[in-house]
């Protein structure tokens, strides 16, 4: 499976998959956070730890939806 195949399974599954368009939403707002946190110049000794916690967290949701999309390919691929 190419890039451009990859591609157009996540595009469908997010228009055709709530759970794997929840997951990315989630994936999104971690990701806005972690944003937030690098625009600063100095960030607390708790906001290390929720940078760290986020980063985990965004990994998590990334596999869980790359896990979907395997998934979804062979099942297609055999039909099922």
């Amino acid at each position: 499976m190419n890039a451009t195949d990859t591609q157009e399974i996540k595009s469908l599954l997010l228009t055709s998959d709530d759970g794997y368009r929840q997951l990315a939403e989630q994936h999104h707002q971690l990701d806005d956070r972690l944003h937030q946190l690098a625009e600063r110049h100095y960030i607390s000794d708790n906001e290390q730890i929720e940078e760290h916690t986020i980063k985990k967290q965004k990994l998590a949701l990334k596999d869980r939806m790359e896990a979907m999309a395997r998934l979804y390919t062979v099942t297609r691929q055999t039909g099922h």
